[in-house]
């Protein structure tokens, strides 16, 4: 039997950032990480393309809650314990400075998602903290102390924390503890269409608004054409928050481009009739509102005004060239993952959480940190906040009731 005073099913990001502060804060106090892989920290690896998009540089707790589709009112506490700017000390204090980019994502200095692996593993070696890999938790019972069985180990201990992520495995162990469970559903995913000549236009970016009117969301921010269909900022944020009725939507609806961003109908045609009364050119060679001319060409050849001259339009060539600039339509027919960065919307119930702590109000000495819980963000470092600021309030947590006794 292998006995410990804290017990992690997790090896990843908020399961090493809790172990590592546990131990910083404890004496004496004996921590193990059980992952069920043989290798620790793989998101942690994979995040950002290999960098590592640490966290955000969004310093206030109420504007970093509003990134959280699902833990946005739940997170406003405890990001007032710990944040963006605890995150980053933390790191610089233990020798891994971080950078800003122009849209707010941070990463190491050093480009790279292996100077975090390093300082992890390093730092668990400097604490004693026991990593063992390959331990794939097939049972949890509580009896005075936490009972865990591997295929190949038993293990007891004070503490329980739980940071295995999107794991329905888990979650049905969490389901016998008496936890509540939200059924998952993925969240920031890109969308595919069907239209050919829209994704021979791959690499545009764009500033856009988009909706789908029918499910009642709507987004803005850079949107790109992929080769498959639509990806970005604007996609994105759209797919973390309205996961579930996309979800129940089967990925298939109709979804509105504006590419003009802000500007609406009438101001587009405003624009367009002041065009025709001074322009000579053809509308294929003269595009409007600084938009990239591939796209420009792909929208008037669309509707067949691209060897029209601005002069020879009608009414009704121009309104249609406007709805096509404010509202174009695409058929979207499913979604695709984001890089390799799959998230999920579900997990233990928020309602079963003491925010304070990250404790289980269904079982003493039982905490849960990360993506096991039902709290997912949009991209840019948000989830990986959530585990700092998690993994940090457990370990204090837990610190302070070992002092107490």
């Amino acid at each position: 039997m292998n006995n410990y005073n804290t017990i992690i099913i997790g090896g990843g990001a908020a399961g090493f950032f809790t172990a590592i502060n546990l131990a910083e804060q404890t004496e004496n106090h004996s921590i193990a990480i059980l992952e069920r892989g043989k290798d620790v920290l793989q998101k942690v690896r994979i995040s950002g393309g290999g960098r590592c998009n640490i966290t955000h540089a969004q310093f206030e707790p109420k504007p970093l809650s509003l990134n959280y589709p699902r833990g946005e009112k739940e997170l406003l506490g405890p990001f007032h314990s710990f944040m963006t700017g605890d995150t980053i000390s933390w790191f610089e204090e233990r020798g891994v400075e971080l950078k800003i980019e122009e849209d707010g994502r941070m990463f190491p200095v050093s480009n790279s998602s292996q100077t975090i692996i390093d300082c992890f593993i390093s730092l668990a070696r400097k604490h004693h903290i026991d990593i063992l890999t390959s331990q794939n938790v097939a049972a949890i019972e509580k009896t005075d102390s936490w009972q865990l069985e591997t295929k190949t180990d038993s293990f007891t201990c004070d503490n329980l924390v739980v940071t295995a992520g999107s794991s329905p495995k888990v979650w049905q162990m969490m389901k016998k503890l008496d936890h509540t469970i939200v059924d998952a559903v993925p969240s920031l995913f890109t969308f595919n269409i069907v239209d050919k000549q829209i994704t021979e236009l791959a690499g545009i970016a764009i500033e856009a608004r988009v909706e789908i009117p029918q499910l009642n969301l709507e987004s803005q921010g850079p949107l790109l054409i992929t080769h498959w269909g639509f990806s970005g900022p604007a996609i994105l944020k759209m797919s973390a928050w309205g996961a579930r009725e996309l979800h129940n939507s089967g990925y298939k609806f109709d979804l509105i481009i504006n590419w003009l961003n802000y500007l609406s109908l009438e101001e587009c045609l405003a624009t367009l009739f002041e065009r025709r009364k001074s322009s000579k050119k053809q509308v294929g060679n003269e595009w409007l509102f600084d938009l990239p001319k591939r796209l420009w060409k792909y929208l008037v050849e669309s509707i067949s005004l691209t060897e029209k001259n601005w002069a020879d339009c009608s009414n009704v060539d121009l309104h249609n060239l406007a709805t096509l600039l404010t509202a174009s339509t695409f058929a979207i027919n499913g979604k695709s993952t984001f890089k390799e960065e799959f998230v999920t919307a579900g997990g233990v119930d928020l309602k079963e959480i003491n925010f304070k702590s990250f404790s289980s109000k269904k079982q003493e000495n039982l905490y849960l940190a990360g993506e096991v819980l039902n709290i997912d963000a949009i991209t840019g470092g948000f989830n990986f906040q959530n585990a700092w600021t998690g993994g940090w309030m457990i370990a204090r947590a837990i610190s302070m009731s070992t002092q107490s006794q």
